[in-house]
C-alpha cells in the first residue's frame, strides 16, 4: 500500500516494482532545514518492519557496475550466488541489494549523506554534522507508519564506519549495528599510519566521491532504475562544487598529528550500547581489519560478535554466507526471532591457510585467549628469526628504498597457526633526523616462493603489515599492551642521526596457518611492500596499478621528502639492543 504521500514534492514518487514498494527521493530534513533524500524499499502492504539503514556518498542511485564494473565482475565470477535471485537492477556499491531483503521481512533504506547524490549541501566527510545527520534519519525511520521502530544499520567500508560513529551517539531507535570492514580511528587507519601519510583517501575522493557529489547532474551518470541523474537534478558548475564540499588532502596534510581534528570525527567505542556483529578482512591492513577487531573489542555493548573472513572486501557481504549471517543477526534484533542466532559464537574465524582455503572455527573472545605469545629474535647470523636471544651483536645497514632486510624462521616442523596482534621491536639509527619504517610478515614456501593472498584490494596481498615513522614513536602507556603497542602522535620527536633509539611497531591483527615446511619471515624496510612478481591492472574505482599494497601508497613527497627518508637506516642487534617480533602461536583446542 502507498502510504507515504509528499504533496507537491517534485522528486518524490512511489511506485510497486520487483515484488516490492519502492519510494523514490523521500524527503528527510534536518535540524538546520537542508532536506536529505532517501529511497525507500518495502513490502507494499500495511505491515510494521524493522528497518535495514544505510547512509553515505556513493549515490543511492548509482548502479554497481557504474564506476566498479571491475568489482562486479569478478564478484559474479567468484560468487555466483550473488547476482542470483535477483533482477539487479537496484545494486549499489557496499549496501545490501533489497530485492534479496524485502522479502525477508525489512524495510531497506538508502540515504544520500549530505551534499552527495540527491542531497543538497556542504560535502565533508565523516564530519560531527554528517553523524548527526544519520542519526536524526535513524530516529526519522523509527517512527514511520511501515516501521516497528527498531532499526539497524548495514553495509561495507564507509557504511561501515560511520555505524561506529553514529552508534556512539545512541539514536534513539538504534536497535543493531553489522558494520562490515569499516576503521574507526582516523589517525592510523585512514589518513597516517603512525606519522606516515597514507595517500589512498586522496585517490579515493578523485575517484569515487567527486563525480557523484551532489549538483554533478546531467554531466554524471543515470539511473538505470528509475532514469533519474544520480548526482541530482541540476547541474552546478565546478566552481559551485568545489565551494561546496571541503578540502580532503588539504585537511589531513595539514594536520600531521592526532589532534582535535580526528578527536572530532573518531567515536568512543564505549558509548556504543547497541548490539554489534563487527565482521573483518584478515587482508583488509590498513584501512580495514583494525577498526574491526579494536570495534569488537572496546565497545561498550553487552551483545557483541566477530566474524572475520578473507577475500575481496565487497564480496562476501553480498554472498549467501553474507546475506544469511546478518538475517539471522537483525532477526534476533530487531524481530525478536533468535532461533537461528542463539548458537551463534562470539568469535567465528574463517581460518586461513595458503592457497585461498578457509576453516570457519567458533572461539569464545578476541584475541584468542589460548594464544601462546612467543618472542622470535633477529639473529645477524643468516637473518634468522630464533626463539633464542642473539649470539652476537651486529649492526645491519640498509637503504630505505631498497628491499630492506628480511630474517627467516627454520622450516615449520609442523601446521602453526598465527592469529592475533602482532608487535616488533627494534633498536635503530638513521643517518638522517627521521625514518620510516615499514614491517612486514611474510610467508614462503619450502622453494622460498612467497605466499600472498587474495587481500581486501590487491590479490597479492602479504600476511601482515605494520608502520612507523621513528619520530612518532612515542607510546600511550595506558593504551598500549606487549602485543599490540599504541603510539601517541601527538608530537614529533626528531632522531640525531647516528643515534641508537628503541622503537615498537605494531602490526595489524591477522592470522595465518604456516604449513609443515613452510617459513614466516619479517621484512624491515623504508617503503612500502612490493610483491615480487608481476603487477596487477588494479581496478576500475581505483587510479594504480597494484603492486602488494593495493591503492595504499605512502609515496606522498611533501610528507616523505627524499632529503629525510631517502635515507640509510642501521638496525642494531643482540647484547642490550633487544630486536624481535612477538607472535601469536595458537595451539590446537584441547591441547
Amino acid at each position: 500500500m502507498d502510504d507515504v504521500t509528499y504533496t507537491g514534492d517534485p522528486l518524490f514518487k512511489s511506485e510497486v516494482r520487483e515484488g516490492m514498494r519502492v519510494d523514490w527521493d523521500v524527503p528527510i530534513e534536518m535540524d538546520d532545514g537542508v532536506v536529505l533524500r532517501a529511497n525507500v524499499y518495502r513490502p507494499d502492504d500495511d505491515g510494521n518492519y524493522p528497518v535495514v539503514m544505510s547512509h553515505g556518498p556513493y549515490g543511492k542511485d548509482l548502479h554497481f557496475e557504474e564506476i566498479y564494473q571491475t568489482c562486479w565482475d569478478l564478484m559474479c565470477e567468484n560468487h555466483p550466488d550473488v547476482p542470483a535471485g535477483s533482477t539487479n537492477i537496484h545494486q549499489s556499491w557496499e549496501v545490501c541489494d533489497p530485492e534479496k531483503w524485502v522479502p525477508k521481512g525489512y524495510v531497506v533504506i538508502r540515504v544520500d549523506s549530505r551534499g552527495a547524490g540527491r542531497s543538497p549541501g556542504y560535502l565533508e566527510h565523516w564530519s560531527p554534522r554528517e553523524t548527526q545527520d544519520f542519526a536524526d534519519c535513524i530516529d526519522w525511520a523509527g517512527v514511520q507508519s511501515w516501521s516497528n521502530g527498531k532499526v539497524g544499520l548495514s553495509g561495507i567500508s564507509y557504511y561501515a564506519v560511520n555505524q561506529w560513529q553514529v552508534a556512539a551517539l545512541q539514536p534513539k531507535h538504534l536497535a543493531a549495528i553489522c558494520p562490515w570492514e569499516g576503521f574507526n580511528d582516523f589517525y592510523r587507519e585512514l589518513a597516517y599510519q603512525n606519522g606516515i601519510y597514507d595517500s589512498f583517501a586522496r585517490h579515493w575522493y578523485d575517484m569515487q566521491i567527486l563525480k557523484i557529489q551532489h549538483g554533478y547532474g546531467d554531466r554524471g551518470w543515470t539511473s538505470r532504475a528509475n532514469g533519474e541523474l544520480a548526482a541530482g537534478p541540476d547541474t552546478h558548475s565546478d566552481e559551485e562544487r568545489a565551494a561546496n564540499r571541503y578540502d580532503l588532502y588539504g585537511s589531513y596534510i595539514s594536520h600531521p598529528l592526532d589532534d582535535e581534528w580526528y578527536a572530532a570525527m573518531t567515536p568512543d567505542l564505549s558509548k556504543i550500547e547497541v548490539p554489534v556483529l563487527s565482521c573483518a578482512n584478515w587482508g583488509g591492513a590498513p584501512l580495514h581489519p583494525r577498526g574491526n577487531f579494536n570495534g569488537f573489542m572496546n565497545s561498550g555493548s553487552k551483545e557483541k560478535y566477530l566474524e572475520v573472513h578473507g577475500l575481496e572486501h565487497w564480496s562476501l557481504y553480498y554472498t549467501d554466507y553474507g546475506n544469511d549471517l546478518q538475517w539471522r543477526f537483525f532477526d534476533c534484533y530487531l524481530k525478536g526471532d533468535d532461533s537461528g542466532w542463539k548458537e551463534q559464537p562470539r568469535v567465528s574465524l574463517n581460518v586461513r591457510h595458503p592457497g585461498e582455503k578457509f576453516v570457519l572455527r567458533a572461539e569464545d573472545d578476541w584475541p584468542l585467549p589460548r594464544a601462546q605469545y612467543t618472542k622470535y629474535h633477529l639473529e645477524p647470523s643468516g637473518q634468522i628469526l630464533s626463539e633464542n636471544s642473539a649470539s652476537e651483536t651486529a649492526a645491519i645497514t640498509y637503504e630505505a628504498m631498497g628491499d630492506g632486510l628480511t630474517f627467516l624462521s627454520n622450516p615449520m616442523a609442523e601446521d602453526t597457526e598465527i592469529c592475533g596482534p602482532m608487535a616488533v621491536k627494534l633498536n635503530i639509527s638513521s643517518d638522517t633526523k627521521d625514518a620510516d619504517l615499514f614491517v612486514v610478515l611474510r610467508v614462503f614456501q619450502s622453494d622460498m616462493k612467497e605466499v600472498t593472498f587474495r587481500g581486501a584490494l590487491d590479490p597479492h596481498t602479504p600476511v601482515a603489515s605494520g608502520w612507523l615513522r621513528a619520530s612518532h614513536r612515542k607510546l600511550d602507556p595506558a593504551r598500549s599492551t606487549e602485543a599490540a603497542p599504541f603510539h601517541a602522535n601527538d608530537e614529533v620527536q626528531e632522531l640525531t642521526p647516528g643515534e641508537i633509539y628503541e622503537v615498537d611497531v605494531e602490526i595489524h591483527a591477522s592470522g595465518i596457518v604456516v604449513p609443515q615446511g613452510y617459513r614466516f619471515g619479517l621484512s624491515i624496510k623504508g617503503c612500502d611492500y612490493v610483491f615480487p612478481g608481476e603487477t596487477n591492472a588494479g581496478l576500475s574505482n581505483m587510479k594504480n596499478t597494484f603492486t602488494g599494497v593495493g591503492p595504499f601508497l605512502h609515496d606522498d613527497p611533501d610528507n616523505r621528502p627524499p632529503e629525510v627518508f631517502d635515507n640509510n637506516v642501521t638496525v642494531h642487534l643482540g647484547g642490550d639492543n633487544a630486536g624481535h617480533v612477538l607472535l601469536p602461536i595458537i595451539p590446537a583446542k584441547g591441547s
